[in-house]
């Protein structure tokens, strides 16, 4: 496997088009990924270094800052090999709720919090993990621009922006990053979202790139989620809906045949080839699954066969209903996802 790399923005660095996602190892406000060990999490991010991924992306709310942590470790000695990527917004109030808030004077302060934690004294990219909409945009901006003047962030990026969002975001400050949820199930962000990023020339960096496991090819008929797991409440997993995943999930296990590939690597290679994609965020706990998604690579999808995807995607009638990023993200708060 030979790794990839796409430049991030129109002068950015080159990232891996593979990047590794460390929601998951945080452990708490891990929200149904289950318990993650710490040893296997760094034997994780680093088997991710080996791989020729350079793209690490975190936030100072997973696991309360132990994801931040744990990269802290697993990056010594290869901090100048590493594009280090957290975000900030994402709090918690006294009863435990998530809360967001990109006020100037909590960016100030939560900057140094995943300096220390991360033991850097630059982020390559700092990111608004979600719009807040009861602070400026201007003033959220402001204060980043002022981080990038101070040296202590490099690139200025933003996560679940709807369009209007984003043009607005633009007039302020030069965004390097946009991170959203996209896969071939959640098609929403190609009707405008995509093309704005393409012709400003923003990095794509799509998370939930298998579906939320669903792509993984791991669920059977009949599997659930528990109750402690926040996507027992997420459309995809719905009753009616989740069958209709699976039937489709079948299908496109019988296509990835063809390369004689997994479902997950299908659907990875899918994404990659998509345009404007830069980089794509993987989730890992253990090596074997780094190995796993960097075996997207080195082989190409059909021009034939990407047709065939989207013709097997239309005819499953999913149903989904897609979500504007302010509806999305009121279920998100119910969730209590990332």
């Amino acid at each position: 496997m030979t790794m990839q790399y796409r430049t991030l923005g129109p002068s950015g660095p080159a990232a891996s088009v593979i990047a590794a996602g460390t929601w998951a190892i945080g452990g708490s406000w891990a929200h149904g990924w289950g318990p993650s060990d710490d040893g296997e999490s760094l034997k994780t991010l680093q088997r991710a270094l080996d791989c020729g991924i350079n793209l690490i992306d975190t936030a100072n709310v997973y696991g309360l800052g132990h994801s931040e942590e744990l990269i802290s470790q697993a990056i010594q000695g290869r901090r100048d090999k590493v594009y280090l990527a957290t975000k900030v917004g994402a709090t918690l109030d006294a009863a435990g709720e998530v809360i967001w808030n990109s006020t100037p004077a909590h960016i100030f302060q939560e900057v140094e919090g995943s300096l220390r934690r991360l033991g850097t004294d630059y982020l390559d990219l700092y990111q608004i993990h979600w719009p807040d909409a009861t602070t400026p945009l201007a003033d959220t901006l402001g204060a980043f621009m002022r981080l990038v003047e101070q040296g202590k962030i490099r690139h200025i990026g933003v996560c679940n922006f709807s369009l209007a969002q984003l043009q607005e975001t633009v007039r302020h400050a030069p965004i390097a990053t946009h991170q959203l949820r996209y896969n071939l199930l959640e098609r929403d962000v190609e009707t405008d979202i995509l093309p704005f990023c393409r012709k400003h020339q923003i990095g794509v960096l799509p998370y939930g790139p298998l579906g939320h496991g669903l792509l993984a090819g791991r669920f059977q008929r009949g599997d659930t989620v528990g109750a402690e797991d926040w996507r027992s409440r997420y459309t995809l997993f719905q009753a009616g809906t989740f069958e209709k995943v699976l039937d489709l999930v079948e299908q496109l296990a019988a296509l990835a045949r063809r390369y004689e590939r997994p479902v997950c690597q299908l659907a990875i290679n899918w994404l990659i080839s998509q345009p404007g994609i830069t980089s794509v965020l993987t989730g890992a706990r253990r090596p074997a699954q780094v190995e796993e998604n960097v075996g997207a690579l080195d082989w190409t999808l059909t021009p034939e066969d990407q047709a065939e995807i989207d013709r097997l995607v239309a005819a499953a009638d999913l149903g989904l209903r897609l979500l504007p990023p302010d509806e999305y993200l009121e279920q998100t708060r119910q969730r209590g996802q990332s």
